[in-house]
């Protein structure tokens, strides 16, 4: 177990600019997963007007060990209709170029809440048809009408996370399932073969070289385009511990090995996360 954070992770305090955004962002009750869940990056993210909404509430229904998102305990909110206008409104308020949007996991929605997910696209694509929109979703439970759904609405780049290794799900991602994850990556090109797909895993749960590289394989068999590799930071002494802290050398290393598999971009390093720097790594694969 590591407690102690390497330099690296140092971060600039949040300045008034920034702390201002996040109040107006309260205001107009939209959520971020740059603030629900932590993320080290959210000064520097702010700063430049990157941000990741976070749709369906604040409250997710998985129970994912490492998460700082608050989990739900049966008490899921109503849904809100409302709020793929306000998220648009945002977005035109802020003249932003590349939106991001991502959300908790409603296992309670018969839909899992692809409807508001397509309501968000449909609305920010009204705005101006050449903003380019990633999402970062859930597993839907697999369900191909979700994924439609999602897809009809056509975003520019359809994540979905992988998180880590198929051997830590047990006891990292209790009510998710690793092999479905992959199935979901794979549906995704079967729907619309030309749309942009990424993954994400966090490093530093104590899985092997020869996982990572394992789940790499298994990411690629499923045409994903696009891989990020983060450092996990566990967001309290009641989430799972850092089991190790990955060197910026070995990261570079998974970098390249990523590119021998055949990713078309990959982003590797200890402060990186799903959506980070997510406009530029579109740029790689969608002009290369």
């Amino acid at each position: 177990m590591q407690n102690r954070l390497p330099l690296w992770f140092r971060q600039e305090l949040p300045d008034k600019a920034t702390l201002e955004k996040v109040q107006r962002l309260k205001a107009l009750k939209i959520n971020t997963v740059c603030q629900e869940a932590l993320c080290p990056n959210l000064s520097s993210c702010f700063n430049k007007d990157k941000l990741t909404f976070m749709i369906l509430g604040n409250s997710c229904t998985r129970a994912c060990r490492f998460c700082a998102v608050d989990k739900a305990n049966n008490k899921s909110p109503a849904l809100d209709q409302d709020e793929p206008r306000r998220i648009a409104e945002t977005v035109r308020e802020l003249g932003l170029s590349y939106v991001v949007i991502t959300s908790v996991t409603r296992d309670d929605l018969a839909d899992g809440g692809a409807q508001i997910f397509a309501a968000t696209i449909s609305l920010i694509h009204r705005l101006k048809r050449r903003i380019r929109i990633e999402v970062l979703i859930p597993d839907f439970g697999g369900s191909i009408y979700s994924l439609n759904c999602v897809l009809g609405a056509s975003p520019d780049v359809v994540s979905h996370n992988i998180e880590t290794v198929s051997t830590l799900y047990a006891g990292l991602r209790p009510n998710s399932d690793y092999q479905l994850s992959l199935e979901v990556l794979s549906a995704i090109k079967k729907i619309r073969p030309a749309t942009i797909t990424k993954s994400s895993m966090m490093l530093g749960f104590g899985e092997s070289q020869k996982e990572v590289i394992g789940a790499m394989r298994d990411l690629k068999q499923s045409r994903c385009d696009i891989l990020t590799l983060g450092q996990y930071l566990a967001p309290s002494k009641e989430h799972y511990p850092v089991k190790n802290f990955i060197s910026e050398e070995k990261f570079t290393r998974y970098k390249e090995i990523a590119f021998t598999l055949g990713f078309k971009a990959v982003l590797s390093g200890p402060l990186v996360r799903s959506s980070y720097q997510a406009e530029e790594v579109y740029r790689e694969v969608a002009y290369a």
